[in-house]
């Protein structure tokens, strides 16, 4: 599959990573696009990566950890003003993560997210995905 689809938008992965009913979230470097707002982790899809060759390196590199398995694309947003396709999809990891390239990190749970300020693509995941399935 290649980096990009859908217009040419260039694919980025958003790793939906659970644990005990909560979710890993991370917070965005402040002098990155979006800083200072919570998202959930990954990043650019390379031409020809799958989305767990994606998951693999992106989490290796920001959190430490090691992907074991990536499951279903659950929802893909735009990111307004970019050519970037946020597409959330279920990876388990294995190993204690650490923000490494992040500000911040935390489990949480969906109620707990309505507290915080995401980035665009993942406020619409939010809002539209986890909070109706929960319900």
């Amino acid at each position: 599959m290649s980096e990009k689809r859908n217009d040419d938008k260039i694919r980025v992965i958003a790793s939906v990573i659970t644990k005990n009913s909560q979710y890993l979230i991370c917070q965005r470097p402040l002098n990155k696009r979006h800083g200072g707002l919570w998202e959930f982790p990954g990043g650019k899809i390379r031409g020809g990566e799958s989305n767990f060759d994606a998951a693999f390196r992106e989490l290796s590199e920001e959190l430490g950890v090691k992907v074991v398995n990536t499951g279903k694309l659950l929802f893909s947003a735009a990111d307004p003003g970019s050519p970037y396709l946020i597409e959330f999809v279920e990876v388990e990891i294995k190993g204690e993560p650490k923000a490494i390239e992040h500000s911040e990190m935390r489990w949480c749970n969906e109620t707990e997210m309505l507290e915080l300020s995401f980035a665009p693509a993942d406020t619409k995941f939010v809002e539209e995905y986890l909070l109706k399935e929960n319900q």
